[in-house]
């Protein structure tokens, strides 16, 4: 098992790390629209809060030797399932190869962020 961290993607706001590699998979941890040359939410609507939590994700994967079309599971976290359209318009394209998927509603996200995306990859 192995911990990896990039300086490409924010740094973990507790104790946890991007993305643990494990048994040929690579399991990152849910990320927010943290913008990681600023360390602050800079996207103010769910497409582009979308886009910089999908960013993050490419630059985690692709440090650890995996990519976004490499991805086989999502689990996603909307502040507001009025959002979910958006939401999907951008993801979308991103998640190109149609990995399974989770989608559900919460109350709250950390920073009071509108969405978080974790996902399982296979390491390349």
């Amino acid at each position: 098992m192995q911990k990896y961290f990039t300086p490409d993607a924010p740094a973990a706001i507790g104790p946890y790390s991007q993305a643990i590699v494990a048994n040929g998979f690579v399991f990152t941890s849910g990320q927010i629209a943290i913008n990681p040359q600023t360390n602050a939410v800079q996207a103010t609507t769910i497409e582009e809060q979308t886009k910089q939590v999908c960013e993050n994700l490419k630059a985690i994967l692709e440090h650890c030797g995996s990519s976004l079309d490499k991805v086989v599971k999502t689990t996603c976290f909307l502040a507001d399932m009025n959002d979910f359209a958006a939401f999907n318009g951008i993801y979308g394209t991103y998640f190109t190869e149609k990995p399974a998927r989770s989608c559900v509603a919460v109350k709250t996200l950390p920073k009071n962020v509108l969405v978080e995306v974790e996902v399982i990859a296979v390491k390349e």
